[in-house]
């Protein structure tokens, strides 16, 4: 029989997309670029999350957008939003 974890909460980051590196496919905001729901600023992303949700500018974004790792948010062709663009993610824990 399976485990069903009792407990889900959310970690949520924000930042801009003036806050990432490279261009093109290797664009990424690092996780210490962003502020946590207290005003934090971010020392890693959770390590093992059930899933996370992206949102540009307010609108949230189909899976293959992103990839996420513990210290990077990758958004292959990032560079060419606006640098004000704010960038929002929320990782599901358990």
């Amino acid at each position: 029989m399976a485990i069903i974890k009792p407990f889900m909460a959310s970690r949520r980051f924000t930042s801009t997309i003036a806050s990432g590196t490279g261009t093109g496919p290797t664009f990424a905001i690092a996780a210490t670029a962003f502020t946590d729901d207290t005003g934090v600023a971010a020392t890693a992303f959770p390590a093992s999350p059930s899933y996370y949700n992206l949102y540009i500018n307010g609108v949230l974004q189909q899976g293959n957008t992103s990839t996420a790792t513990t210290t990077t948010l990758t958004i292959p062709g990032g560079d060419v939003l606006d640098p004000a663009t704010p960038v929002l993610v929320e990782f599901v824990v358990n």
